[in-house]
């Protein structure tokens, strides 16, 4: 069994519209902007990160917004729901928060003995609202919100697969342990990382149709290790047990390695060093568009391809 994950390090989704997307993420969740890159392997397309004050692993959204991208089709095997932590007491302040952004799909519920609102992104993302103590993180409190409603990074996620088994048994090998079940969800949760600890696997019926990747859709969904000999440890044991696992991989504020599940679902490991503050000071994360290295001789031609992010 694998023993090096922390829990999440991010969640990397695709959108249509790379203002309404920011815009969203800065003003109506009150996330910081951490990072405005570009897709490695798309130059055209900005990479933006949202999340704390740092960008700490567990709390970081990104997002390839491609223009014009159209929606996903919601199915088996994907990341079905991102699911955000906010402290305990908060879910009326954000009922009436989203009410008046004008943010569909609100629906309360319990689930698990917990306290969630569940409502749509820009491009029909589906996200939750989670109730949870704090665990010693803080808001981003920058954009306006407060401490005592602002998002403290992730709960978790929930899978949509076809069988739930298969990636419990891949889970339960990467360091989860199975906590309860309810009806047609399950629950795993790892202990001794950070506070992103909670993964829920939904049963589909067989016959489900299989999701469909476009705007509004997890791209991949990342787990957090340490450092470069953790994740190299848990490279190995993935190997070693059948998986197909990439080459280890320099995103200049993390190394990543990538393999698919049983289920569908493409799975990151990155690290967390050395963080987004390896090229910009903390008071001005986000602001300037950093380049790979090997684009930044092209900087003039991409600035004039990415459209201008209004705030």
């Amino acid at each position: 069994m694998i023993r090096d994950i922390k829990g999440l390090h991010h969640v990397t989704s695709m959108a249509a519209d790379a203002n309404k997307n920011n815009r969203f993420f800065t003003d109506t969740l009150g996330l910081r902007r951490v990072k405005k890159t570009v897709n490695f392997d798309a130059p055209e397309v900005y990479h933006l990160y949202y999340g704390d004050e740092i960008g700490t692993p567990g709390s970081v959204m990104t997002y390839f917004p491609f223009g014009n991208m159209p929606r996903g089709r919601r199915g088996a095997g994907e990341v079905g729901i991102t699911e955000f932590a906010v402290p305990k007491g908060s879910l009326k302040f954000w009922t009436d928060h989203l009410v008046s952004k004008g943010v569909p799909g609100l629906e309360a519920e319990t689930t698990f003995g917990e306290s969630r609102l569940h409502f749509a992104g820009p491009d029909g993302d589906s996200f939750a609202l989670v109730e949870s103590e704090a665990r010693n993180r803080e808001a981003w409190t920058g954009a306006g919100m407060t401490q005592d409603v602002g998002i403290l990074g992730f709960n978790g996620a929930r899978f949509r697969v076809r069988d739930a088994a298969a990636t419990g048994e891949l889970l339960t090998f990467m360091g989860y342990q199975k906590a309860e079940t309810q009806g047609d969800i399950s629950r795993y949760l790892i202990e001794g990382g950070n506070a992103a600890d909670t993964i829920d696997v939904e049963q589909l019926a067989s016959a489900a149709p299989v999701a469909d990747q476009g705007a509004g859709s997890v791209h991949h969904i990342a787990f957090a290790v340490d450092d470069r000999a953790a994740q190299l440890r848990v490279r190995e044991a993935l190997m070693d047990t059948g998986y197909q696992v990439t080459p280890v991989i320099d995103r200049d504020y993390f190394w990543a390695i990538y393999f698919r599940t049983p289920g569908g679902i493409l799975f990151e490991i990155a690290t967390n060093e050395p963080g987004f503050d390896r090229d910009e000071d903390t008071a001005h994360l986000g602001e300037a568009l950093k380049l790979p290295s090997r684009y930044e001789a092209h900087r003039a031609q991409i600035e004039q391809l990415l459209p201008p992010l209004t705030t």
